[in-house]
């Protein structure tokens, strides 16, 4: 085919992914530079694309049928970064002409490119998933992966409307996955003790609007007073708060990858998620917490038993984990 003049993204659901899947976009504006690129993203990602230089513009998702009609006469090649076989319908509903993507859940006839996914990537972090689908398609991919954003100045200022000076530790207790993935409340209100305690840095505790209550126990756990922005933030403005911390303290989630991204420094405590697979993969220095337990990695949402993965892994280990961030 001649060089598209319009590519369209169908960006991953999980902001996490969205991270994750960065250095592919890029590697697609990369293949394609006079293209106006733009991505199909739910709305609990879409607004992360601000912060991504080499995207034009953001489409919502919301259903097949949905989709089929924002994609209409949009674009001249679709790029899909889901796997599901909705997703690829909805760009052969919508007429785009080019639909490239991995076959998967049997979606190959739906594609007029595709490649299979191979299994060297299996154990290996999901950069190179997304990556090696690319090379699957015949592009290239860059010899080194660039999951970076860079939050817009107007998103740091409003981050500094909400904490106010000094320095800042971030806590991020929650996890959308399922509980699993959550290490006890208790435990994060003592390194948020221990990191105010040996630094004098306010500490500020994160999350979904869900989540609220969540940051409420870790806050009411401490001794030092913490600021809860639990449900207070747009995803921007989130953006812009991770931007501004010192250290990041956190269980593998979205927020977790998008600190790493800004360059933010991580502590992530791992449980029943593989970190070869999903650990941070941006410019910043990170630390992995976990405790090889016989039944980790279960990728399970709930524990089924004693959540010995994460009930293991000691405060104290985490606390000087991020101490020895913030020394570097």
């Amino acid at each position: 085919m001649s060089e598209p003049e319009r590519l369209l993204v169908r960006a991953p659901n999980w902001l996490g992914d969205v991270v994750l899947s960065l250095p592919a976009l890029r590697d697609l504006a990369r293949s394609f530079p006079r293209a106006r690129l733009e991505v199909l993203a739910r709305p609990a990602v879409a607004e992360l694309y601000g912060a991504v230089a080499e995207v034009h513009g953001a489409r919502i998702s919301t259903d097949t049928r949905g989709d089929a009609a924002a994609v209409r006469g949009a674009c001249d090649l679709g790029v899909l970064l889901t796997n599901s076989f909705g997703s690829a319908l909805a760009l052969r509903l919508g007429g785009v002409p080019e639909r490239w993507g991995y076959a998967t859940e049997g979606r190959g006839p739906l594609l007029t490119r595709r490649a299979r996914v191979p299994a060297a990537v299996r154990g290996r972090s999901q950069v190179y998933y997304y990556r090696a689908m690319l090379a699957g398609l015949g592009l290239r991919v860059s010899a080194r992966p660039d999951a970076s954003l860079a939050a817009p100045a107007h998103w740091l200022e409003a981050a500094d409307r909400l904490l106010g000076p000094g320095r800042w530790i971030g806590l991020n207790p929650g996890a959308a996955y399922g509980a699993a993935k959550r290490w006890p409340a208790a435990r994060f209100a003592a390194v948020g003790d221990a990191l105010a305690r040996r630094t004098g840095a306010q500490v500020a505790v994160l999350g979904a609007p869900a989540e609220r209550p969540l940051g409420d126990e870790v806050a009411a756990a401490m001794r030092h007073p913490a600021r809860v922005l639990a449900g207070q933030t747009r995803l921007a403005e989130l953006v812009g708060v991770l931007a501004r911390l010192d250290v990041l303290v956190t269980n593998d989630s979205g927020p977790m990858h998008v600190a790493s991204a800004l360059g933010t420094p991580v502590v992530a405590v791992f449980g029943p998620t593989d970190e070869r697979e999903t650990a941070p993969a941006g410019p910043a220095e990170a630390r992995i917490a976990r405790e090889p337990v016989p039944c980790a990695p279960c990728g399970l949402r709930a524990c089924p038993i004693d959540h010995a993965c994460m009930q293991q892994v000691p405060a104290e280990r985490v606390a000087s984990m991020a101490l020895e961030l913030l020394a570097s």
